[in-house]
């Protein structure tokens, strides 16, 4: 008996076998890791590489970046990204935070339209306020003279587009910073008698300190990275993102190509570290006793507000129902009569409505496909199994595609999945591959959604399951996605529309037989067609705004269902 016990392990030295549930969840965990790496990290991978080989295949160390740096016209293309992005970011700052600060501090009336108008520019391509730019100051514009002798084409022109296309992302971002202030350090100045001014200062500033970081980190990133605009309001004036197509495109130099897209890589990775510590220190600096603010009428606080409110939301209706009227003339500048001829896309472009019947299947199939995946992934992390180093690695893999520019990315499937000894290959000019960068490049902000609807759901709902002997994948599809409906349609609504809108993401990977609708708006630029491209971009909007309209009825109906099912 001796012996048998002598052969036995020891209690302590017997490790728990792990249920059922933890495995298949580690096992989803794997999975998740396994594609993310395949769609983002390979890829990436490859670009690197790229950047340090030449035409034959052979390591040449630093030899490429060398070569960036001795040439003039790169460099510039560099300086003129950077001092671009801080100047529009030095722009849209101030009228984001003062539209935000109306939206949240002041008692103007119908904030309802004025959220709706501020949303515009994320529901269209970034196309569409160049275009209408175009059509007012432009060599034949309406108001060409207006600009003082300044040309259209070139940085005025860039910094006034993305002035319109970058303002809704920094409002949202500070509207959020401002909308959780704690009314208890007002009522504190009150008692203090300090000045509106001081308040101001002292009080609404520091709070919203961490967002106007997050905001300006955001705008710089977007357009440092952003291709549409540059491309068809820049002229001459090289930037980053234009200087990767032409290495690309232009002289099929992939090597140079992927030089440019890790310079372009390195901002963005730099600005979204700076954004990551700047949300960290604004949740520690959110207490839960915190009282919410309730702003006091206040005559001369509000009429200021609601004139600025009333500005920024007429340029940023006057803009589009330009490019909408610019959409329905006959001939520009030499006929103005108003037609639908425009719309008869067939005229202008092989693909015809093709474009945007494509464009269309791509983005439901990005959120039909990417929603539930996204939300799923997120749950694996935050209800499944911690120890181990795959929830580490998940977790980066995905945040990381948000410091990615959608430029970058493109070129790294490029070269990934286009290389003859890729088995994937087969995939490149297709649908599929469109799906995949998409839903790769747009990742994060829906897994960041989920992780926040996930870790606000009650973990009792899952211990009440387990000690029910429930399966955990039951309680999954009966509690958790139930309860969270509302976050998993605006992840798909999110994707539904970024999908449809992007440029840069997609610029390299579109074939014969997929072309998008924002790449035709881009070739119609090119050909002089103003106002047909327009009319797409146009169209791009109209189905944006439907499916964002549709979204904000069914949330009214999802959100009543959840909270039926929440009373049983």
């Amino acid at each position: 008996m001796s012996d048998l016990a002598a052969l036995l392990p020891a209690p302590d030295a017997v490790r728990p076998r792990a249920s059922t549930a933890t495995r298949v969840m580690r096992g989803g965990q794997w999975l998740a890791l396994l594609a993310l790496g395949l769609a983002l990290l390979l890829p990436m991978g490859t670009l690197l590489s790229r950047a340090f080989g030449n035409a034959a295949g052979e390591f040449v160390w630093f030899t490429n970046f060398a070569a960036y740096v001795t040439t003039p016209s790169l460099l510039a293309a560099a300086w003129n990204s950077v001092w671009t992005a801080a100047l529009t970011t030095a722009l849209v700052i101030p009228l984001a935070f003062f539209y935000a600060y109306a939206l949240t501090r002041s008692r103007i009336p119908a904030k309802g339209a004025f959220r709706a108008a501020m949303l515009i520019p994320i529901l269209a391509p970034s196309l569409l306020p160049a275009l209408a730019l175009i059509t007012l100051f432009g060599n034949q514009g309406l108001l060409k003279g207006a600009l003082l002798g300044y040309p259209l084409y070139g940085p005025v022109g860039i910094i006034m587009a993305q002035v319109f296309a970058c303002f809704p992302h920094a409002a949202i971002i500070l509207a959020v910073a401002l909308g959780t202030a704690d009314g208890r350090l007002y009522e504190a100045a009150a008692a203090l008698k300090a000045s509106a001014f001081r308040t101001f200062l002292t009080v609404t500033l520091p709070q919203a300190r961490y967002g106007l970081i997050s905001a300006a980190i955001v705008v710089f990133t977007l357009v440092m990275t952003d291709f549409g605009v540059p491309k068809v309001i820049g002229g001459q004036f090289p930037v980053l993102a234009t200087d990767v197509y032409k290495q690309v495109v232009g002289q099929l130099d992939f090597n140079m190509g992927a030089v440019v897209g890790i310079v372009l890589l390195l901002p963005a990775v730099i600005a979204f570290l700076i954004d990551r510590w700047a949300q960290r220190q604004r949740e520690q600096t959110m207490s839960g006793r915190a009282v919410a603010y309730a702003p006091k009428p206040n005559p001369a606080r509000d009429w200021l507000c609601l004139l600025h409110c009333l500005a920024v939301a007429g340029v940023l209706l006057g803009l589009t129902g330009v490019a909408a009227w610019g959409s329905l003339i006959t001939f520009w500048p030499y006929n103005l009569t108003l037609t639908l001829a425009n719309y008869d896309f067939a005229n202008f472009d092989p693909a015809g409505w093709g474009a945007v019947w494509t464009s269309v299947r791509l983005a439901t199939l990005v959120a039909v496909i990417g929603a539930p995946a996204i939300f799923t992934i997120a749950w694996l992390l935050e209800r499944g199994p911690k120890g181990g180093p795959v929830p580490g690695l998940l977790r980066l893999a995905a945040t990381v595609p948000l410091a990615i520019p959608g430029l970058v990315l493109g070129l790294a499937y490029i070269l990934f999945f286009n290389h003859p000894s890729n088995p994937l290959n087969f995939l490149y000019g297709g649908l599929v591959i469109l799906v995949v960068n998409c839903l790769t490049h747009f990742y994060t902000v829906g897994h960041l959604t989920a992780v926040t609807a996930i870790r606000h759901l009650d973990p009792e709902f899952e211990a009440v399951g387990a000690s029910l002997r429930v399966p955990v994948l039951v309680t999954f599809a009966r509690v958790t996605v139930p309860i969270c409906l509302p976050a998993i349609l605006d992840i798909a609504v999110y994707l539904f529309v970024n999908a449809m809108t992007t440029v840069s993401a997609v610029i390299f990977l579109y074939g014969p037989d997929t072309k998008l609708a924002s790449i035709a708006v881009v070739h119609m630029d090119e050909a002089g067609q103003v106002s047909a491209a327009a009319a797409m971009a146009c169209t791009i909007l109209a189905i944006t705004a439907a499916v964002k309209l549709a979204q904000v009825l069914a949330g009214g109906l999802v959100d009543r269902a959840t909270q039926a099912w929440r009373q049983r």
